[in-house]
């Protein structure tokens, strides 16, 4: 099922992504242990760069709090949920959401205009046309507006400015990075480093051959793992076709893998997937999006998809962020109106969903000052 055509990229107009700026503070990043401090040494590698090993050491402070205050069923939380509710204020909200990431974006040189139009006068349309399931059926929760999009993730334009939106996420993340690759070193390194220390602490001699990326997105996470684990069969799953169309697209176009990555079109609470396929199981940035029962479901999927001794990971907003927990109302709220179940993510006992499905071992750690990186294991036998 296509939810949008290719007729709208005719009308597709780069000034529409203005440069109108909005004001904003993020609070610094604060060194401090919570559980174990991360000392990394991490070959940062992208598939557009060559790896470089740099020695990251960083740890993260927690807030005072469980979650944030914006968050649940707290007076400010309502309040929140009210002033969104108010479309005409709804609509300014949704173009203030934007427009941070955009300014974040083009104040550290990420060229998120050129980088959307790029994609969109591609023939990016005819991966589309090879990824696509027109059976599957999407649940409720995703034809849901996300990020300012009408469409959500099933549109071009969100698929074609989805890599530049991460990369402004990153440098948000580290906003004291002297550049993206500093920043990713610190992101993606910490990841990283997270998931092997927890394999081979708890998972023994079993190697990572097999890896599924579920909520892949355009592929940047996958990507990562797959320069991580160059042995290793990767695989990325998303609901969106827009999303691993572009994904594919640009593999095809900046990689020679001895292992080329798989794009699956599927659905993360049932992929349909043989059991027990998998050495690691990733899910970046992606439960945020979900409604509890998704969250429970994708998890419950993970367990039957991962061999004994294999890894979930899951990184995403920590709720102990004491940077989150210190936004601005501004920030917060604008982060709210494009997030519809981020109340449901922040209330939601992952560590409790995690073990409740079946897994043991379960470890989470600041890995920035904004996420949090929670692995677990699939017992042996």
């Amino acid at each position: 099922m296509a939810f949008c055509t290719q007729s709208k990229l005719i009308n597709y107009n780069p000034l529409f992504i203005t440069n109108h700026t909005l004001s904003f503070h993020d609070h610094k990043t604060v060194r401090k242990t919570r559980n174990r401090a991360l000392d990394n040494t991490f070959a940062a590698s992208s598939s557009s760069s060559s790896s470089s090993s740099t020695q990251v050491s960083v740890a993260f402070e927690e807030g005072e709090l469980e979650r944030p205050r914006w968050t649940g069923e707290t007076p400010l939380s309502r309040l929140v949920a009210a002033l969104i509710a108010f479309k005409p204020l709804y609509s300014v909200m949704k173009y203030g959401a934007r427009q941070v990431l955009i300014s974040t974006a083009e104040k550290t040189n990420i060229p998120w205009r050129e980088m959307t139009k790029e994609i969109l006068e591609s023939d990016v349309y005819k991966e589309l046309e090879r990824i696509e399931d027109l059976s599957l059926e999407y649940p409720d929760y995703y034809l849901n507006p996300f990020h300012a999009y009408d469409e959500g993730n099933l549109s071009w334009l969100a698929a074609a400015e989805a890599e530049a939106a991460t990369m402004s996420m990153v440098r948000r993340a580290i906003p004291n990075a002297s550049s993206l690759d500093e920043a990713n070193q610190i992101v993606r390194g910490n990841w990283l480093k997270a998931i092997e220390e927890h394999h081979q602490q708890y998972s023994g001699d079993f190697l990572i051959r097999d890896i599924l990326d579920i909520g892949c997105s355009v592929g940047v996470s996958t990507r990562f793992l797959a320069d991580k684990f160059p042995s290793a069969k990767v695989s990325g799953l998303d609901l969106s076709p827009y999303f691993l169309a572009v994904a594919s697209y640009k593999e095809k176009r900046s990689s020679s893998r001895p292992n080329p990555i798989d794009w699956i079109h599927g659905n993360g609470e049932n992929t349909s997937l043989p059991s027990q396929s998998f050495d690691l199981v990733s899910i970046a940035y992606m439960f945020h999006e979900c409604p509890e029962r998704a969250i429970n479901n994708v998890v419950k999927e993970a367990f039957r998809l991962l061999r004994p001794g294999g890894t979930i990971a899951v990184t995403d907003n920590s709720p102990k962020s004491k940077i989150l927990q210190n936004l601005s109302p501004v920030l917060f709220t604008l982060m709210k109106s494009t997030e519809p179940f981020l109340d449901e993510y922040y209330l939601t006992d992952l560590e409790a969903v995690v073990r409740e499905a079946g897994f043991i071992n379960v470890e989470t750690v600041l890995t920035d000052p904004r996420h949090r990186t929670l692995t677990a294991t699939v017992p042996l036998p």
